[in-house]
């Protein structure tokens, strides 16, 4: 390969917003998205996010303030306002911060085991900024020759991996109108099976279960907990259900002590009948059996955010407490985020994808911990 070859891995996330004036934005950006909210696009589509948005933004910006992911400045990415004002937040979502952090951890491996290649490491978000277009910019300027699409959705659906890869599609088209973009593009489609990634799941779990005593840890039942979707979808062949339950499956085989585990699912919208079980109702059903010990795991979140800090963290509790159920502990695992396991794993996909490309010589993998470093087994 040409010493000019750049390689920009970009890191897709949903984001989310960053200050309580662009919650409604955020919001809107989220159900305008045809691959989530399926009203066929067009003027219905449109009129459906507007009202939806308008009605929930305050409630939403309320849960954002709870959970705000940089009360002491500004931590994510150069394309924040917040970071370009210098102004602090009182309602930014922690997964801005979080995926920045995943970013600079990934560029800084790359450094490390590619060191004859010069990689670039993006964040690009679906619902709030930086956005498609504003990376590809960032792109042209650096110079990139050679384009990983890395999600930070280990299991792949359309609603998610799905709706980013789209939305780069169409801006690709928009952006580069003759069909010359000025990269070969690489895309990853899942790795749910990635051992690197499923250690750091193990390690979470396992940092967790180490703050109980001896006695709790005992006694506590695992409960997965992974973002549900409407039925319609797993049964047009959406493959992230099945992909989820293969997940959970593989981190409790690697696990040396077995607790009980169950899967549930969560964040349920709209009138659709979705994937059960409901992961409030699950942990319910172990209440009323007379199982006071959680520790929700969740398992198709690689940043802590909404779902993961709110409405387990927080919603979760209040609402059990309000009709009067009475547990022992519940615990709510910390996200993926930037463990070294995990960027790890989002470095062996990257460099899987562009295999063809790059020599196997040519990655110094002695330059660093290796984290469980084996053959994934299928």
């Amino acid at each position: 390969m040409t010493d000019k070859m750049r390689i920009g891995v970009v890191l897709m996330n949903l984001g989310g917003p960053t200050h309580e004036n662009n919650v409604r934005t955020f919001l809107r950006n989220l159900f305008k998205d045809e691959d989530i909210i399926k009203l066929g696009g067009g003027t219905a589509q449109n009129l459906f996010a507007n009202v939806i948005s308008k009605f929930r933004a305050p409630s939403v910006a309320e849960d954002y303030k709870e959970i705000n992911g940089c009360p002491n400045g500004c931590t994510g990415n150069k394309h924040c306002f917040n970071r370009q004002n210098k102004e602090v937040s009182t309602c930014c979502s922690p997964i801005n911060g979080l995926t920045e952090a995943q970013r600079r951890g990934l560029e800084k491996y790359f450094k490390k085991i590619l060191p004859e290649h010069e990689v670039k490491v993006y964040t690009c978000m679906r619902y709030w900024l930086p956005f498609a277009d504003q990376i590809m910019d960032d792109m042209v300027e650096d110079g990139i020759t050679h384009t990983v699409l890395m999600p930070l959705y280990p299991q792949f659906s359309w609603t998610t991996t799905g709706s980013s890869f789209r939305d780069w599609e169409n801006t690709l088209k928009e952006k580069f109108p003759n069909g010359e973009k000025p990269w070969k593009e690489f895309h990853v489609k899942n790795y749910y099976k990635n051992e690197a990634y499923l250690g750091a799941i193990n390690d979470r779990i396992d940092e967790a279960l180490g703050e109980m005593d001896e006695e709790t840890r005992r006694k506590t039942h695992l409960i997965f907990s992974a973002h549900g979707t409407p039925l319609l979808e797993v049964r047009s062949g959406d493959p992230y259900t099945v992909e989820i339950k293969e997940t959970m499956e593989a981190v409790m085989e690697r696990r040396e002590e077995k607790n009980s585990y169950w899967l549930g699912f969560q964040s349920k919208v709209g009138p659709q009948k979705w994937t059960q079980p409901n992961t409030e109702e699950l942990v319910k059903r172990h209440l009323e059996y007379g199982i006071k010990n959680f520790l929700m795991v969740p398992i198709a979140f690689v940043t802590d955010h909404i779902e993961t800090l709110y409405e387990l963290g927080v919603e979760l509790v209040e609402d059990l407490e309000e009709e009067g159920f009475e547990f022992e502990s519940l615990k709510v695992m910390k996200g993926l985020n930037d463990h070294p396991g995990f960027i790890q794993a989002l470095a062996e996909e990257t460099l899987n994808s562009l295999k063809h490309e790059i020599s196997p010589d040519a990655v110094q993998w002695d330059h660093v911990e290796i984290t469980r470093k084996k053959e994934v087994t299928t």
